[in-house]
């Protein structure tokens, strides 16, 4: 029997950044769902802050290359990859000197400030790991989205890739954090976001594209929604429910492994 095949999209990942529960799952969790006999294939952004000598990354040159244009603006896209050796996990990170490698931060600038670009470096990074996906010929049967950086993931995959081949059977799930942002991203965001496919009521949230308003886009073209904090955007909570879709409630994290995986073979797996 063929291998159930998970495609994990996080914002962080333990130990490239700093020790938070998002990080902690996303080291955690693709292991345990690795150990479980499921395929995974793992995806973060590469953040300036991220060592790369330390931490062994290398560029993936068959796999870097495409110029993916935002607003005018021609960004190269770079793959690397590093592995997590005691864990057998090999981690792709997606890269672009401008939006990320150059900037010795994670979201926040020095002075502890959002950068103005997020909205940017999202749009770059959810095509950008369904583009590998894409060159890397690998059809995954779940995409588990983690952190806002991949709130527009289940907008793509729904709307501008639905009849590709590899992912039009694909089951999303969101994970929804306490991983709130001030303010909102720019005005023309639901312009800088167009691909083909992708119509006039899909932007329902995204002209006003306030956290919390990214984050309803995201579960509305999610199959499925996961409670990953403890204590979440409360209008964010009662929207979740009210879309009346499978629903995982909070896992301490002794058992989130066991109760994520149930989940997946519950409602997400091919039957």
């Amino acid at each position: 029997m063929e291998k159930t095949k998970v495609l994990f999209i996080h914002q962080e990942i333990m130990p490239y950044l700093q020790k938070t529960d998002m990080s902690l799952i996303g080291r955690n969790l693709p292991q345990g769902i690795q150990e479980k006999g499921k395929e995974i294939r793992i995806f973060m952004p590469r953040f300036g802050i991220i060592n790369e000598r330390r931490n062994q990354l290398h560029e993936v040159i068959r796999l870097s290359g495409m110029n993916m244009i935002i607003n005018d603006t021609d960004h190269p896209l770079i793959i690397k990859v590093a592995s997590i050796q005691k864990a057998r996990m090999q981690i792709y990170f997606i890269d672009n000197d401008d939006l990320f490698s150059n900037r010795k931060f994670t979201v926040l600038d020095k002075n502890n400030n959002y950068f103005e670009d997020n909205d940017d470096r999202t749009i770059f990074f959810s095509r950008g790991v369904i583009e590998t996906v894409r060159k890397l010929n690998w059809s995954p049967d779940i995409i588990h989205c983690h952190g806002w950086i991949s709130s527009l993931v289940p907008l793509y995959i729904k709307r501008s890739y639905k009849d590709n081949p590899l992912f039009n059977e694909s089951k999303i799930v969101y994970s929804i954090y306490d991983d709130d942002f001030p303010g909102k991203f720019s005005d023309n965001y639901d312009i800088k976001l167009k691909m083909p496919g992708i119509m006039v009521k899909d932007f329902k949230w995204l002209k006003s594209p306030t956290y919390v308003n990214i984050t309803k886009s995201a579960l509305d073209f999610s199959d499925a929604i996961i409670i990953a904090s403890e204590n979440i955007n409360p209008e964010i909570e009662e929207y979740a429910r009210s879309l009346k879709k499978p629903l995982l409630e909070y896992q301490p994290k002794e058992n989130y492994v066991d109760a994520y995986n149930e989940f997946y073979d519950t409602y997400l797996c091919k039957k």
